[in-house]
């Protein structure tokens, strides 16, 4: 983490999103509380449907609304909450200010546009610069990236590129205007062994050089071992832990974080039978009462059906929302 990393750029409270209405009603962000300090990585883990690409894409403004429905929370960007921007003000911020890194960067780079075109056209947007400006700018962009500060890259389409050099592509577009804050929504999920290794290693680089503030959502226990500063724990639409690499990893508090963890295929435990969370996760629509996890913990009781844990304070940074943590660890 970076000297500056305790300057807060992005801080989430009590986000609640919704699709749907009546008994179809779903709710898919309930009470998050999140946030990212210059210079650091904060891994938003969860199985999917839990609600972590859900928060992301609201941050950037980006939630379709409707079907969502924001009932309630703040998200602060420099201490301004930016729920309350007008659309320009989201324009203006999107891609400048705060920018993001999607999973299929086919899907979002614009097959029609030659891959300089749409790096150019984002800092003539934002940072106002001629087409000689922007020509140059781009070139120094991808040679950042890896893909050589030449004019091939510039004027080839997406589907002349490999994956490895779409999402490199991707990346390029993200940072072009040195922003804050970055949202990598698992960047690496379509990719090669090799070539994640090599995207998370471009990812960390250009952290350190530009001193962004990383919110990196991921399902992949291992690959946020590697690369995260802090840990937030998401079941559920609901944060349940959140805490340091090391204490997450080292000294996991919550039965689920600990169940997660355990589920980790490990050469080391090498015929042993591989761990399982039991049941499923909850139907968005249809959550259990009390902590969402009763029905699959191994340590619920009465009270964890009744009512919901609030996150409270464990040990050091970490805070965990159980009612169990004192119970001896059973599977």
């Amino acid at each position: 983490m970076s000297s500056s990393s305790s300057e807060q750029i992005l801080k989430i409270e009590n986000l609640n999103i919704s699709f749907g209405e009546g008994e179809h009603r779903a709710k898919a962000v309930r009470g998050v509380d999140l946030d990212v300090r210059r210079g650091e990585l904060h891994a938003l883990v969860g199985e999917s449907g839990s609600g972590k690409t859900v928060t992301s894409t609201c941050v950037m403004g980006l939630l379709p609304m409707p079907p969502a429905v924001i009932e309630d929370g703040r998200i602060y960007y420099n201490n301004e909450d930016i729920l309350k921007y007008t659309e320009e003000q989201r324009r203006k911020t999107r891609g400048r200010e705060i920018a993001m890194v999607f999973q299929e960067p086919g899907k979002y780079l614009n097959p029609a546009l030659r891959v300089g075109e749409q790096i150019m056209e984002m800092l003539r947007l934002h940072l106002g610069m001629s087409g000689k400006e922007a020509e140059v700018r781009a070139l120094e962009i991808l040679e950042m990236v890896g893909l050589g500060g030449n004019r091939r890259v510039l004027k080839s389409f997406p589907h002349e590129l490999s994956g490895g050099m779409k999402q490199r592509v991707m990346i390029a577009i993200a940072i072009c205007c040195n922003p804050s804050l970055l949202i990598a929504d698992e960047p690496t999920t379509a990719l090669d062994v090799t070539l994640q290794l090599q995207i998370l290693k471009l990812i960390m680089q250009l952290r350190h050089k530009l001193d962004m503030g990383i919110l990196f959502i991921s399902h992949d226990l291992a690959v946020v071992h590697d690369i995260s500063d802090r840990v937030s724990v998401i079941y559920a639409g609901k944060i349940v832990e959140t805490g340091s690499r090391e204490e997450i990893f080292n000294t996991p508090a919550h039965p689920y974080t600990k169940l997660l963890l355990e589920s980790v295929p490990d050469a080391a435990k090498r015929g042993k039978k591989l761990t399982t969370i039991s049941g499923r996760v909850p139907d968005a629509e249809h959550f259990p009462s009390g902590c969402a996890f009763h029905p699959r913990c191994p340590l619920a009781e009465d009270k964890c059906t009744k009512n919901q844990p609030e996150m409270a304070a464990v040990d050091g940074s970490r805070k965990a929302a159980c009612f169990c943590l004192d119970k001896e660890w059973r599977k």
